[in-house]
């Protein structure tokens, strides 16, 4: 029982401390989620208690479920931007139907997520190269940035592509209103110098680096009282500044979404990639903390955990949520030691829903946007595209192929592009995997590449080394590289195929194998193997292959050597 409801595994030894440390974790993290939840849902499209809401059910199911120890789920930047795209596809803003269809998509995503973990699925999210991930979160980020700008200068307009955005701020250009733009380049001026400063000039003054972090983490909800203030003295609501206004008070209701068939069937395509790419981000972070706690966490039980927390989001009428990587981290360093911090934290964030919502109603929306902004910013790595290109151009092109899509064309069609460009790289380069012919390096029994190396080598032996599993994208590949080395050489007798790096021969690759023996048979050569791995052996062993082979399977190429040269190399 405790491997699927982990809770039981951690709550046995539950003491005093823990509770002291969870206790603190989620009161700071509680200060972070408020503001972030406000923002992120406005990103998503949606009113703003719905954030407050996707916080609150969400951290008790994955307390329930999940293994982390130190993740805090909740609303994230780039899921609330997807769900933003995905749900505007199906519904308008501002209607009932959006909110009951971003409702719809988080239960759909986490049901998803959940079968997936029970069917040991992780894997899926492998296809998810690391390339594709950075180059569709930097274009996130950016196009969320530049979503927000429309409030920071109070222009009205919107779009969900960076053309679409920039083409709307551009029309409106000439009705930026003072208010918005003092308070929302005000807001992200104070909020980049605490991330930057703030902490340095604290402890400068005395404060201990730990409280000093916690202060500077809280500068959001600083930002948010702050601008409250003066909306309220300087009443900028009538000057036309925009405000988030009326935050009903009270508890999220509980039931199922309004779903039918069309619906679903709408929303599935981008409910799968909402939890893969919430799951990829979540399961980094978790491993990432974990990992200096010396602890561990269980890929499929966490699909199961974040898919809970999404279906719970679904049934308390939020939007689907992920585990943050700045609330997480902020969640480890103030010393949270078990999940039941998120279960405070929920608490909290319930608490600030009943009694504190009628504060909210004049909060500036450019202090959500500037929020949204210097939190997201920090998404943008363009540092690692220029290691990308400096690595590897393949990977490059997928990262270069994400971020352009994504920016141009929507979020959806840039993960997508970025997913299909990896595939195909892939196959092309394992389609013309490394061969090298190789020879024994003097005095020893060790075999490299004859160009790279000043190795022996006989006129009568060819061997050759194959750096991939063989399968049907390469196997002709391999056919023509034996038939063209075969013909250069006219005393040849043996070819020695040496499998060190071959994983698996799938059945088109076996096919090719028989097919050398055939031909070099006929030429009067013998074909034999070295350094065949026991499962692709097992394989093997099962056809028809070993008992037609023209030669011998060796256990290692020097092995080869020293049975098929007649006057064999000293060792």
């Amino acid at each position: 029982m405790s491997r699927h409801l982990p809770i039981l595994d951690w709550a046995r030894a539950y003491d005093r401390g823990t509770l002291t440390s969870d206790l603190l974790a989620a009161v700071i993290v509680t200060i972070m989620l408020i503001p972030q939840s406000l923002a992120y849902a406005m990103l998503a499209g949606l009113p703003p208690e719905v954030g407050l809401y996707a916080s609150i059910l969400p951290l008790l199911a994955y307390a329930a479920f999940g293994t982390s120890r130190s993740l805090a789920v909740g609303p994230v930047a780039v899921v609330s931007l997807m769900t933003a795209s995905a749900v505007g596809e199906f519904a308008a803003q501002g209607t009932a139907d959006y909110l009951v269809a971003a409702a719809a998509l988080a239960l759909i995503s986490g049901g998803m997520l959940v079968l997936m973990g029970l069917f040991r699925l992780g894997f899926l999210a492998n296809f998810l190269s690391h390339p594709v991930i950075s180059g569709f979160i930097t274009a996130s980020g950016l196009l969320i940035a530049a979503s927000q700008l429309r409030h920071v200068l109070g222009l009205p307009g919107g779009g969900n592509t960076l053309p679409q955005i920039l083409r709307s701020l551009t029309a409106h250009a000439s009705a930026v209103q003072p208010a918005a733009l003092a308070i929302g380049a005000g807001t992200i001026g104070f909020l980049y110098f605490a991330r930057t400063r703030l902490r340095g000039i604290l402890i400068g003054f005395g404060l201990p680096p730990r409280p000093a972090d916690m202060l500077t983490k809280a500068a959001p909800i600083l930002s948010v009282a702050v601008t409250i203030g003066l909306a309220i003295t300087l009443d900028l609501g009538a000057r036309g500044l925009a405000l988030v206004g009326q935050v009903p008070p009270g508890l999220p209701p509980i039931g199922l979404p309004a779903i039918t068939i069309e619906r679903v069937m709408t929303l599935a395509g981008p409910a799968f990639l909402i939890g893969i790419i919430g799951f990829v981000e979540s399961v980094s972070v978790a491993q990432t903390l974990a990992a200096r706690r010396r602890q561990r966490i269980h890929p499929d039980q966490e699909l199961i955990g974040l898919g809970a927390a999404n279906i719970a989001a679904g049934l308390s009428a939020g939007y689907p949520v992920t585990g943050g990587f700045a609330r997480s981290v902020v969640n480890y360093d103030a010393g949270a030691e078990t999940p039941a911090a998120g279960i405070f934290t929920a608490i909290g964030i319930a608490l600030a829903t009943l009694f504190l919502t009628p504060l909210f109603a004049s909060l500036p929306q450019a202090t959500l946007a500037a929020i949204i902004i210097v939190a997201v910013l920090s998404l943008v790595d363009f540092r690692a595209i220029r290691r990308i290109h400096a690595y590897s151009r393949p990977d490059f092109a997928a990262m270069c192929a994400t971020i352009c899509v994504t920016l141009l064309w929507g979020v959806e069609p840039g993960v997508v592009a970025g997913v299909l460009l990896s595939l195909a790289l892939h196959l092309h380069r394992t389609s013309r995997p490394h061969m090298a012919v190789v020879g024994q390096v003097p005095g020893c029994e060790h075999f490299r590449n004859v160009e790279r190396h000043d190795v022996l080598t006989d006129p009568e032996i060819l061997s050759l080394r194959i750096d991939e599993s063989l399968y049907f994208a390469n196997s002709r590949h391999l056919e023509n590289r034996i038939s063209a080395l075969v013909a250069e050489r006219p005393a040849l007798k043996h070819v020695v195929l040496m499998c060190s790096a071959v994983n698996s021969i799938d059945a088109s690759a076996l096919e090719s194998l028989e097919e050398i023996n055939h031909r070099l048979k006929e030429a009067g050569i013998a074909f034999h193997l070295s350094e065949v791995k026991g499962p692709v052996m097992d394989r093997l062993r099962r056809t028809e292959f070993l008992d037609t082979l023209t030669g011998q399977v060796f256990l290692s190429q020097f092995d080869a050597f020293q049975t098929l040269k007649p006057t064999p190399f000293p060792a």
